[in-house]
């Protein structure tokens, strides 16, 4: 259980009833060159993982699956819309009308002048419809409005650690000597980092400051990954931290020293001591220390009711957030299918 920011939830309801109640469109970060080996292909796809998609999209091409590529991972039980790119170094392509399947619709294809890599995306929309709400009404957007308003925590979502949590406890017997597959072995390692920096942010949360500049602490530009401090924490930079023009972090354990300083390093550091055999094996991993912002801003944040019981949300997350994060603050976890 991780700290709520502005209160236990205030309503109940039910998410993904059908695909179309969770909609998400990857936001491009680049534009497609017009020539090149790899075709960028835009799919919406209906109740289908990413890597089930890319596989088919081998297959069509007549390719490896490792000469299929896409910018992020997206759920199965939604609709969404997302780039893949395929390498083909003769720069033709089978004919497009044999990507139509079950599931899968091709929106756009452009060539390209390289592989589509791992995270090349400014951000997600989402528009989410909670059907069968039950709550009052004046709580309900009032809480909308503290979430639009001043954001959430932004901890991990629970798809990162798998069913049950069970990422985590792959990881903790990856440590110990368990062999797993190269493409597992990326996942256990996130899942055993997400948790630590999860329970760094929680206690900021339980302690009212999670979203307050504290002595020693390091900011993050907002919409970048740039960092920068510890800096004192004088007019300018509470000014700034007002305006969301920049947030505060938490460590994603690593090797090296801590970027933050005292009095913030020690709180870290004693948090991520409850996590001993996770610390080890992610600095035996090779990973180095990073920072993380502590605080989601959901962008173009807006509701309206489509029915007196249907909720429809709609607002844009930057690449590594989840909107899950977002509905925690609202919405009861049992009653939702998230």
């Amino acid at each position: 259980m991780l700290a709520y920011a502005h209160g236990e939830p205030v309503m109940r309801a039910k998410i993904r009833s059908q695909p179309e109640d969770f909609f998400v469109e990857e936001i491009d970060s680049f534009p497609a060159s017009g020539s090149g080996e790899h075709l960028l292909l835009s799919i919406e796809k209906r109740e289908k993982n990413t890597a089930e998609v890319a596989q088919k999209i081998a297959r069509w091409a007549g390719v490896a699956d490792s000469a299929v590529s896409y910018a992020g991972l997206k759920d199965r039980n939604a609709v969404t819309r997302q780039r893949f790119s395929v390498w083909l170094p003769r720069k033709t392509a089978p004919d497009l009308a044999g990507l139509a399947q079950e599931g899968i619709r091709l929106l756009a294809s452009h060539w390209h002048s390289r592989k589509l890599p791992r995270g090349a995306l400014a951000g997600n929309r989402f528009v989410l419809c909670l059907r069968e709400v039950a709550g009052e009404r004046e709580a309900i957007e009032a809480r909308l409005g503290r979430i639009a308003a001043q954001g959430v925590p932004n901890y991990f979502g629970e798809q990162r650690f798998g069913r049950d949590g069970e990422n985590l406890q792959k990881a903790r017997a990856m440590f110990a000597g368990r062999r797993v597959k190269r493409e597992l072995r990326s996942i256990l390692l996130s899942a055993a980092r997400s948790e630590i920096f999860n329970q760094i942010l929680a206690t900021r949360v339980q302690a009212g400051n999670w979203n307050q500049a504290l002595e020693g602490e390091v900011f993050m530009l907002a919409g970048s990954q740039s960092i920068f401090g510890p800096e004192p924490l004088d007019a300018a930079i509470q000014a700034r931290l007002a305006a969301f023009d920049i947030h505060p972090t938490g460590a994603l354990w690593g090797r090296g020293e801590l970027r933050s300083q005292q009095p913030l390093a020690a709180l870290e550091t004693r948090i991520a001591a409850q996590y001993p055999d996770l610390c080890e094996g992610l600095e035996q991993a090779g990973l180095k220390q990073e920072r993380r912002s502590l605080r989601l801003m959901p962008e173009n944040f807006t509701w309206q009711w489509l029915a007196p019981e249907v909720l429809q949300l709609a607002f844009q997350l930057p690449p590594g957030s989840y909107a899950t994060t977002v509905l925690r603050e609202l919405l009861e976890k049992n009653t939702a299918s998230i």
